[in-house]
């Protein structure tokens, strides 16, 4: 058939339906296909106008359309959902505006890596041992996920490392260069047969830094294999090693921000800044994990994940220097079913997961980066899990109706044996929380190819985590209690033009009780508070699509391939409407104000540009609102828009050498702004700016064999 050309008016997409960029080898047709790739979802592992619920998706293709160095303008594609970078690798997840309780690090959302619970049992995730080059895929499920996932009312995100295709064989090597001492190198080696495959993978990065006392290193080591015994069995493992330390600038005032960005917190005589003290993280973290599978019939199956992991802490900060062993080990099973009731499919699922934490953690005074006296020591454990149940049935009129609810427990046992000698009736805390149930219903209907909507009701808590109730203060926070909402949601997601247009729009009303809020003392140590109530109301939007593109059909199929030169729009959307109810506490004032460090709006758009002989060209640009950030609402940050682009050459030769050269550039117009704020911080040190405008180009090169 003659090759067609298509032409579309609109904005484009959200992450919620994988983002397949423009971008393909010059001497190959891609071949596009309609139906939509399945999502894990709440297990259900449906098409995604068959899940109903907010969920986004990117994939490598996605993530190749910004710089290699970070996922932060990748992940932030996804309406709803904020990766933002404190300092360099520092990374706080935001879905829905959850970052309110999280000063750094990442809580109240729990992630998954390759099915591997990821999120500590004591609440937090170390988000930046993952580097972007090993990352495949990344799928967001927004609002509490209690009902699968155990506690968190944020979301979930669930991490998957690069498959790997049957018959494959390649190995591949490339590195970056860029502003600011930016240097990245990595290689990768896979094979894949019939019944096995396996993938390693390494990768360096290393950064001086924008700022004063913010320069990076980081080494990562991912490994990954499947095999599959008999007809029924799977198994497959995986293997992370990170090493990486990283320096700590510090918040600015607004005085000091205006005047030099690039500095670091200063300090006085009797109050060293960060540089004096050589504020810094540092860690070494292995995690290995087991997922194996087993189909008992084609209507049973269960999957087992079982895990452990270690890590090694240093952290040095303005008065104390923290040293942190901790071992975690755990796992996650579900049973699945599927059967016919009344004439119609009955998906069944029950399960559970457990994890056990153990962290020796000693604290001692700072004495200019090296550790002085011992200040306390204490051995936190920590234990939690959840079994869960959900049941998917295909009712009459096109509707699917999901009904889910997981039983929940966390305990905290922390020992300062420090004072064990000196305190004998006082030196053991004990936490246990009360059990919890997390139940979610959920309603969708098609009304055809072109459009799905759905309807959802979901519970869930998020306890207190073990940074939050012994902040580095060596306080014990018994009074602090976990959080408790309900989040209701309605939605619909469609195609249109023979699936050359797509879209999805959510509307939620997330009601919090207890919420947690973070500030900071004098000497830089974030302390939590609950604040009563929160009502976090939103609209989040997005559509993709081809504004040009040479097509050909596929004979015999419902697919379509790119054939020559092609544009893609892409653009995503969320308002949010987020404050204070009654409070209590620091936040006594606050009711009726926003939220801070959340954005009243967010938008991200670009283009994908690619054509026949291997260029392609993707501009982007990405806005954000002006934000409070104090609960007081009497300080703000200006909104700002930030532009970039990333272009290059790919081609495939003789069928085997694969060649990818790119360049590209970040801020073009040099925006100063914060793309991870202090809130409520002591002093109003708020600011942690964001780089200045950077460049950076590479080159990948692949054989396949």
């Amino acid at each position: 058939m003659m090759p067609r050309y298509s032409l579309l008016l609109l904005l484009a997409p959200l992450g919620a339906r994988a983002q397949t960029a423009a971008q393909a080898p010059a001497d190959t047709a891609r071949t596009v296909r309609l139906a939509e790739v399945p999502v894990t979802g709440y297990g259900q592992r449906l098409p995604l106008r068959r899940t109903a619920a907010a969920i986004g998706v990117i994939d490598a293709q996605t993530i190749d359309r910004f710089n290699p160095a970070a996922l932060t303008q990748a992940v932030n594609t996804l309406p709803g959902v904020r990766l933002e970078e404190r300092a360099t690798a520092s990374y706080r997840l935001s879905i829905r505006g959850s970052t309110l309780r999280s000063p750094f690090g990442v809580r109240n959302v729990k992630v998954y890596y390759n099915g591997i619970p990821y999120t500590e049992a004591g609440g937090s995730t170390p988000l930046n041992l993952l580097d972007p080059a090993i990352i495949g895929r990344l799928e967001v499920v927004k609002g509490p996920g209690g009902s699968v996932y155990g506690a968190g009312t944020g979301g979930v995100a669930l991490f998957e490392t690069p498959a790997v295709a049957a018959g494959t064989a390649r190995t591949s090597a490339g590195a970056t260069v860029g502003s600011y001492g930016l240097l990245r190198y990595g290689a990768t080696a896979e094979a894949a047969g019939p019944t096995s495959a396996v993938r390693a993978q390494y990768a360096h990065q290393q950064l001086d830094g924008y700022r004063q006392q913010s320069a990076l290193r980081r080494d990562v080591l991912a490994l990954d294999a499947r095999t599959t015994t008999g007809d029924k069995a799977t198994l497959a493992a995986h293997f992370l090693y990170t090493d990486i330390d990283y320096q700590l600038p510090g918040g600015l005032t607004r005085a000091q921000y205006e005047a030099d960005p690039r500095q670091a917190r200063p300090g006085t005589a009797a109050a060293p800044g960060t540089v004096a003290q050589q504020a810094f993280y540092a860690s070494r973290t292995a995690l290995l994990g087991l997922t194996h599978t087993y189909q008992f019939t084609d209507a049973l199956g269960l999957e087992t994940t079982l895990y452990a992991n270690g890590t090694a802490i240093r952290t040095p900060y303005l008065v104390d220097y923290e040293r942190n062993t901790g071992l975690g080990l755990g796992g996650r099973t579900a049973l699945r079913y599927r059967t016919a009731l009344a004439g119609r499919v009955l998906r069944l699922q029950a399960g559970g997961e457990y994890q056990l934490g153990f962290v020796d953690g000693r604290s001692y005074d700072n004495n200019g980066g090296t550790p002085g006296a011992l200040r306390y020591d204490d051995e936190i454990t920590t234990t939690t899990g959840f079994a869960f149940a959900q049941a998917d049935y295909e009712l009459p009129a096109g509707l699917l109706l999901t009904v889910a609810a997981s039983y929940n427990r966390l305990h905290y046992n922390i020992e300062r044996v420090s004072d064990a000698l000196t305190k004998p009736d006082a030196y053991r805390f004990v936490r246990d929380f009360r059990p919890e149930v997390s139940p979610r219903v959920a309603l969708l209907r098609e009304f055809g190819p072109g459009l799905a909507a759905y309807a959802s009701v979901s519970a869930g808590f998020s306890p207190p985590t073990v940074d939050e109730i012994r902040p580095s203060d060596g306080s014990l926070n018994a009074g602090l209690q976990a959080e408790r909402g309900v989040s209701y949601e309605v939605g619909a997601r469609g195609s249109l033009l023979a699936n050359r247009l797509r879209y999805e729009v959510a509307v939620f009303d997330f009601e919090l009780r207890e919420t947690i809020t973070s500030s900071t003392t004098a000497q830089g140590i974030a302390v939590f508070n609950n604040a009563g109530t929160t009502h976090q109301r939103g609209v989040e939007a997005g559509l993709s699509g081809w504004l040009w593109r040479q097509v050909r059909e596929v004979p015999g199929t419902d697919d379509v391939q790119t054939t020559g030169t092609s544009l893609r729009a892409w653009a995503s959307f969320a308002y949010n409407d987020f404050r204070f109810g009654s409070c209590a506490g620091p936040a006594a004032d606050a009711s009726g104000n926003r939220l801070p460090g959340t954005a009243p709006q967010t938008l991200s758009a670009g283009l994908d540009f690619s054509e026949r002989t291997g260029f392609y060209l993707s501009p982007n640009l990405s806005h954000q609102a002006s934000i409070f950030l104090n609960d007081a609402n009497t300080a703000a940050a200006a909104g700002y828009w930030v532009y970039g682009a990333r272009g290059g050459w790919r081609r495939t030769l003789a069928g085997h050498l694969e060649l990818n050269l790119f360049a590209g550039l970040d801020n073009a117009q040099d925006r100063r702004y914060s793309l991870g704020n202090d809130l409520n911080a002591f002093g109003s040190r708020y600011f942690q700016p964001a780089p200045g405008r950077s460049y950076y180009g590479g080159g990948q090169v692949g054989w396949a064999f």
